[in-house]
Order: structure tokens, then C-alpha cells, then sequence
């Protein structure tokens, strides 16, 4: 009347109330043990695929996408180089830079920084600074007034703000008849941004690409062109082709080879945490196992009287492994269905959290990224499902063929 006979009968063995309470608290054991591996493995690689897609697009935010400069660090004919590579075709924006470092003070305040020569015109059609001004604008930094654009951390660290004068000393002195003195400029603060990007916040400032070139004495040279493309993934495509153009006087790299080993740290990283956190699936999986093995003995008799009604081993071993299955099965949906949930809305869960308990999860100046961001991808969360029902399967496979060795006899004796 049933059809298949193991699926109905393997159903009402779940269903029904075991007179061994024992086994029933391992089978919710073993499916709570499930549900919290795939919840917390989803929400995991959904946050690491977020805090991917956040660095990389606040590094780009800040660095270029390709760069060509000299072969000495040095780019003499900047400005042939420049017209040429605006004709380019997936170039969007092209920007010189000279780059320094310097230490700014300001009383007893003192700080390093990564001082960087920009053209401000051209400097918002190649990076994101100029949308991310908290005080002021790019538009102030004019040749000859030595103006300065600080990040917001170092600004607060020398506790400055729009009008205020810090002192900028540069590396290399000057020699006079009394010695080497060191290069000092004072400069006025008149811009603050804010990146989000404590790396960035911290330890940047720009000042006016003329400034630059008097205080490094750069003799109008600058150290390199910064470039935008129109499709960030096409940059190691493009720096190939700029390579071959420009010729071996020029030296092109792209984001992906400045950045490789950070990215490749996150990756790396996912894929450690994948495998720790699915030992968590494949340790109630194990659960299974110890529930099946008990379930089997205590149905010694009952797999007995159906094998005498005729019952084949295979479809005795069907029985059990629909008991294992339906316990994974219902352990994985309700796990893939709470790290959904959990993913899309992380990022409302996670202040509310720390609201609640009074503390910060990611420090900004420990973790980079201050904020807590997702991004779920639905390949993630199948693969995660997948890899979860198939261990739930595999688990069943060991007691359900040992129910199909019973030998009706043996298991009669004593009954």
C-alpha cells in the first residue's frame, strides 16, 4: 500500500516516541549540532566575503588601479606620457603623483606620514578621497599656498582641524655651513577625510603636486602616473598591453600585484575557516552514526520479524538510512535558513550586539575596518547545504548495513 515500503516505515521510526529517551536526545543532539555548523559556517564566509569586497574597494578607493612610472622611481616626460595614456581605451582617468614620506608636527605632537603630490583636478577622476572629505575639499589645495589635506585619524592625533598649522619635516636635509639641517615647511591644514580605512586615515596626507615637487626638489619629475580603469578585474589585462606599449622605460604594475599577498591571505583564510567550521557538521554527523547504532540495537527484534515477513537486506538498510537522512536533512535546511537570515542582516545584528553588551567587536585601529559588512553568495550557501546533506548520507551508510546483516534468527533467541 506504501510505496517505497523503507521510506514509510523509516518515517514512522522518526516520527514515532521511543521508549529509549537516550537515543532521542542524541538524534536532537546530532540535528542541533548540524543546524549550528551550517549556520555559523555561512555567516562566517558571508562576513569574510564582505570584509573582501570592503578592503578591496577601499584600498582602490585610495590606491590606483594601474600605475606606470620609471624605471629609476623617477618619471621625467610625465606629461607626453600622461596624453598618450588618456587616448588609451578602458582608462577613465589618468593623475600624476609624487610620493614622500615626511613627519608632521604640531606642539609636542608627533606623527609620520606618507605624503603624497597630487594634481587635485585630476586626482578625483583616479581615487574616492575627494568624496570622502569630512572638512573641506581637494579644491584647497592650490600651487604656492602649501596647503595640506590630512586623513581623519591623523588628524586627530595632532589634534588639528581646518585652519590649524602643522609642521611638515621632510627626509632629506639641506646642507649648510653650519651642517646638515633638516627641511622644515609649515603648512596649513585645510582639508580632513575620512577613508574608513584606518591604514589609510592614519597615515596619509596630500598636499599640491607644485608643493611636492619644491619640497622633495624633484626638478619637475614626478614618481608616477596613477590610472582608473573603467573595469577594475581588466587591470592585470591592461597593465600587460601598457607594458608592451610604452616600452621598457616605463615600469606598469596594477592593484593586483601590489596587493596579491593581502588578498591572498583572505582567501587563504576563508578556506581555513571553511574547514574548521565544518568539522562542527562532520562531528554531529558522527553523532548520527552513534544514534543509528543504537537505534539498530534496540530494534533488533522489529528488523527481524521483517526480513521473516520477507523484507530484502537492501530494503531493510533503506530504513535506517531515511532515519539518518530526515535527521541531516531537517538539520540543514533549518541551519542554511538561519545563516541566511543571520547574513542579511549581520550588519544591523552586530551594532545592536555591541550596544547591548557595551563593547566593540572590531576595534578600527586593530581589525582595519571598523564597521562589520556581508556580502552572501548564494554559491557559498549551496555548497555549505551540499556538503552538509552528503555528510549526513555518508554518516548513515555504517548502521543502516549493519541493521541489513541481522540474521532473524540470532535476533529471535530470546524473545
Amino acid at each position: 500500500m506504501y510505496r517505497p515500503l523503507s521510506v514509510f516505515i523509516g518515517l514512522r521510526y522518526t516520527r514515532a516516541k521511543r521508549r529509549n529517551h537516550f537515543i532521542s536526545f542524541i538524534s536532537l543532539t546530532s540535528m542541533l549540532g548540524i543546524t549550528l555548523g551550517v549556520w555559523a559556517l555561512i555567516t562566517v564566509l558571508s562576513v569574510m566575503n564582505g570584509f573582501e569586497r570592503e578592503l578591496r574597494e577601499r584600498i582602490l578607493g585610495v590606491a590606483s588601479h594601474v600605475t606606470v612610472s620609471g624605471v629609476g622611481g623617477w618619471l621625467p616626460d610625465w606629461r607626453n606620457a600622461q596624453s598618450q595614456l588618456e587616448n588609451a581605451r578602458q582608462i577613465v582617468g589618468v593623475a600624476p603623483y609624487l610620493l614622500g614620506q615626511g613627519m608632521l608636527t604640531r606642539g609636542r605632537s608627533v606623527t609620520g606620514s606618507l605624503i603624497r603630490g597630487v594634481d587635485p583636478a585630476l586626482e578625483r577622476r583616479v581615487s574616492e578621497i575627494g568624496a570622502n572629505m569630512v572638512e573641506g575639499g581637494l579644491d584647497s589645495l592650490t600651487p604656492g599656498t602649501f596647503h595640506i589635506v590630512l586623513g581623519a585619524e591623523l588628524a586627530r592625533g595632532l589634534r588639528v582641524g581646518l585652519g590649524s598649522k602643522v609642521t611638515l619635516v621632510a627626509p632629506k636635509g639641506q646642507v649648510t655651513p653650519a651642517g646638515l639641517l633638516p627641511r622644515l615647511k609649515r603648512f596649513t591644514v585645510t582639508g580632513i577625510f575620512k577613508m574608513g580605512m584606518y591604514e589609510y586615515d592614519n597615515g596619509l596626507s596630500l598636499i599640491h603636486l607644485d608643493d611636492a615637487m619644491r619640497l622633495y626638489r624633484s626638478d619637475g619629475q614626478v614618481n608616477g602616473l596613477r590610472l582608473k580603469l573603467a573595469d577594475v578585474y581588466r587591470a592585470p589585462l591592461v597593465r600587460q598591453e601598457l607594458a608592451r606599449a610604452l616600452g621598457p622605460d616605463f615600469y606598469v604594475s596594477d592593484w593586483t600585484r601590489e596587493h596579491a599577498n593581502f588578498f591572498r591571505a583572505l582567501k587563504i583564510e576563508k578556506r581555513v575557516m571553511f574547514i574548521i567550521l565544518f568539522l562542527i557538521v562532520a562531528v554531529a554527523a558522527f553523532n548520527i552514526v552513534s544514534t543509528l547504532v543504537m537505534v539498530v540495537t534496540d530494534k533488533q527484534a522489529d528488523i527481524a520479524i521483517l526480513r521473516t515477513l520477507g523484507m530484502s537486506p537492501r530494503a531493510v538498510m533503506g530504513v535506517f538510512m531515511v532515519q539518518g537522512i530526515v535527521i541531516g536533512v531537517i538539520g540543514t535546511l533549518l541551519g542554511a535558513l538561519a545563516g541566511v537570515l543571520t547574513s542579511l542582516n549581520v550588519e544591523t545584528l552586530v551594532p545592536m550586539l555591541e550596544g547591548l553588551f557595551g563593547v566593540q567587536f572590531f576595534p578600527a585601529d586593530v581589525y582595519v575596518i571598523s564597521d562589520f559588512p556581508a556580502e552572501m553568495h548564494w554559491d557559498d550557501v549551496i555548497m555549505v547545504t551540499i556538503a552538509a546533506l552528503v555528510m549526513s548520507t555518508v554518516a548513515t551508510i555504517y548502521p543502516a548495513w549493519r541493521a541489513s546483516r541481522t540474521q532473524p534468527a540470532e535476533a529471535l533467541r530470546y524473545e
